[in-house]
């Protein structure tokens, strides 16, 4: 039996914090211990001093894209779940458009298989929603999924779901099967006629700076409240991703337990000013919107708006990101950076840290109903990620991990650094020394 003693660190779980020893045998954690009650005693195989870190649940991403079939010159599962693991991430949730799209048994079963080889942390994937395989839901095991992802809003991967008939089949058939269903919300019509009116008159492929005129907030605003209105019609969970406008955020009240917003990093990061200076490596789609959008959603974080914090982590070639509205490719790479992200937004005061453990690890395994995940808990697995401040850094291009080779947030000082990770009890991520035989395992739901 392996036995690993964690040491003097600042331990934050459900809302408190305090200094204490936390130790794994195995998988699992056995004893989380006060230090002023009890003085840890035994023999160790690994002892891991925390003293001046905070001890927090590994991040649990329920958004991301690693390309893997189909697009792997971009990312592919091992690269994306190494930079993961350098970020203190240990469990992710991945979105069905890939090639194929995951909206088949047979693609998602392709997907286990991918991951069962070369996943270095805790693994699951979304089934995709299209125009007609809402009859196949029923095929869908609970247990191993956590819900449908529906994209009504055109996206990679040509899964625009925007027939009426089928957005009622889908909710309605989810709801039956108590699958909650997360929307990508924009509108297409909006867009595209965004989209033509600036081609006319800036040309085929229109600056980088109207990408937010373009995929614009009233297109945001009134799939929101399309899904919005389909999810109390069927009594569907509704998960709105990547929400990136302040109208959005006032749709629902708090009443309306149905239905729960993310916020992503890029959103939280960046505003529409700074295209000027990061240009196209910060398109994604929605796009990145106006500073008081950004406000409305940091303040989000703590008025129980968001509910979590995912980073729609999207890599492409740094090549595909050099044109403007029309051609350059939306997504960025963001999961590597992500934890230490939130607690620079800690250190500004728009959240505590226990918050942001609850926003990146107890509501991403709420929300899913995640098996044994996203606390640190006597008998739940060990899935930890313990960070310290630092002397100021600046972050370069030599650090990152996603097989993309780049990130958006390069030359960004930071004063947090993640120097362990731990997974399923395997220490994968000490202080620079990545495991590279280190393996996940499949996420499980509602046990």
């Amino acid at each position: 039996m392996a036995r690993t003693l964690i040491q003097g660190g600042t331990i934050v779980n459900e809302g408190f914090s305090f200094v204490g020893n936390l130790v794994i045998e195995n998988d699992q954690i056995v004893a989380i211990q006060k230090e002023e009650i009890q003085a840890t005693r035994g023999k160790y195989d690994e002892v891991i001093d925390a003293t001046g870190c905070f001890v927090l649940p590994g991040v649990i991403d329920d958004h991301v894209h690693f390309r893997e079939p189909g697009l792997t010159e971009k990312a592919d599962i091992e690269s994306e779940t190494r930079a993961a693991a350098f970020g203190g991430v240990t469990s992710f949730m991945e979105m069905p458009n890939t090639n194929p799209p995951t909206t088949s048994i047979a693609a998602l079963e392709d997907k286990w298989q991918r991951a069962a080889l070369s996943s270095h942390i805790n693994y699951s994937f979304f089934f995709g929603a299209s125009n007609d395989n809402y009859l196949v839901f029923d095929q869908l095991d609970r247990h191993t999924i956590p819900g449908i992802k529906l994209f009504m809003g055109a996206s990679t991967g040509n899964m625009l779901v925007d027939k009426e008939e089928q957005l009622n089949n889908i909710f309605q058939k989810a709801h039956q099967l108590d699958l909650p269903v997360m929307t990508h919300c924009e509108d297409s019509k909006v867009i595209s006629q965004n989209m033509a009116a600036y081609k006319a008159k800036y040309g085929d492929d229109p600056a980088i700076e109207f990408h937010d005129k373009i995929r614009s907030r009233e297109a945001c605003i009134a799939s929101s409240q399309l899904a919005i209105a389909l999810a109390k019609r069927y009594q569907t969970h509704l998960h709105i991703a990547h929400v990136s406008t302040a109208e959005e955020l006032n749709l629902v009240s708090p009443a309306d337990n149905l239905i729960t917003f993310e916020a992503c990093i890029a959103h939280l990061m960046f505003t529409n000013e700074d295209y000027t200076t990061k240009h196209a490596l910060i398109k994604c789609n929605p796009s990145v919107k106006a500073s008081t959008d950004r406000k409305a959603l940091r303040e989000a974080l703590l008025n129980g708006k968001i509910y979590i914090v995912g980073t729609d982590h999207a890599p492409h070639l740094l090549s595909q990101k050099q044109c403007g509205c029309s051609k350059a490719a939306s997504g960025m790479p963001m999961l590597q950076f992500s934890l230490i992200s939130m607690l620079t937004l800690v250190d500004e005061g728009y959240l505590t840290i226990e918050h942001l453990v609850e926003l990146m690890a107890h509501h991403p395994a709420q929300l899913f109903h995640i098996t044994k995940r996203g606390f640190l808990r006597e008998g739940y697995k060990a899935d930890i990620a313990i960070v310290h401040r630092s002397v100021p850094w600046t972050l370069t291009n030599d650090i990152v991990q996603s097989k993309c080779g780049w990130s958006p947030l390069e030359g960004t000082i930071f004063s947090w650094k993640v120097v362990h990770t731990i997974c399923n009890g395997q220490h994968i991520y000490n202080n620079g020394v990545f495991d590279v035989g280190s393996q996940g395992e499949k996420l499980l739901f509602r046990h």
